[in-house]
């Protein structure tokens, strides 16, 4: 098995942005053309591509829409897209418009019910985003910290039939300190649900790093920042994920 490598377009405004550790004020814009750079990522051999509604996620209801839907008309491999997305219409909207999966992290945490009834209706559709700061589970675009550690949130969903879990280091997410591994394995050994890794991604390291875990149950890591500034090759990046 291979560790699949989800380049990352984070959308505000309509524009590709990277936030460190998920601050809103301190946004750098990459382009004003998300479809055109999911584009380019296909042509590096992307085959997954990981999309967030920042101002979704903060509103709780979709904003960039539309950039999102000129990427599922130009981009052709998968869709996981998340921000925002906390009711059930949303969550079948978008998986009518041709999303693969979606992401649902605040309404996972306030709503388990309605994230398991979903993923016993779609399955293989629903990733659960569970987003950590110092272990606890972080909520509202990582504005407020719960009192939920990660892996009790987790284990809520072992038999939901969830896609994933995409966990997040908060602290690391756009700094390139690095990808914060001996957590995210660590998740994965206490479920049986996948993880994707998030959060920190420095460079080449990092995916040599998780790619011996795969045995472990880490089904995937999202890069951005990473790419954006030329640290990692995303060519360079799949071939070692694929190992």
């Amino acid at each position: 098995m291979s560790l699949i490598v989800f380049p990352a377009i984070d959308l505000k405004g309509g524009q590709v942005v990277r936030l460190a550790e998920g601050d809103m004020d301190r946004a750098t814009v990459y382009g004003d053309d998300p479809a055109a750079q999911a584009e380019a990522f296909q042509h590096a051999g992307a085959e997954w591509l990981h999309m967030v509604d920042l101002d979704g996620a903060f509103a709780g209801a979709s904003v960039n829409g539309a950039a999102v839907a000129g990427v599922l008309q130009r981009f052709g491999g998968k869709i996981q897209l998340g921000g925002g997305i906390r009711t059930r219409e949303s969550i079948e909207r978008w998986l009518d418009l041709g999303v693969a999966r979606v992401v649902i992290g605040t309404a996972a945490l306030k709503d388990p019910e309605l994230v398991k009834a979903a993923a016993r209706d779609n399955p293989g559709r629903i990733v659960v985003g569970v987003d950590a700061r110092d272990g606890m589970v972080a909520t509202e675009g990582w504005a407020d910290v719960s009192d939920v550690s990660v892996i009790d949130l987790a284990r809520r969903f072992e038999d939901a039939g969830v896609a994933a879990l995409l966990f997040t280091d908060v602290g690391r997410d756009g700094l390139l300190k690095g990808c914060n591994v001996e957590a995210t394995v660590a998740l994965a050994r206490a479920v049986s649900i996948p993880v994707i890794a998030s959060g920190g991604v420095a460079d080449i390291a990092d995916i040599h790093a998780l790619r011996p875990h795969v045995a472990d149950g880490i089904e995937g890591v999202i890069t951005g920042r990473a790419l954006y500034d030329g640290r990692l090759d995303l060519k360079w990046a799949i071939e070692v994920a694929k190992g």
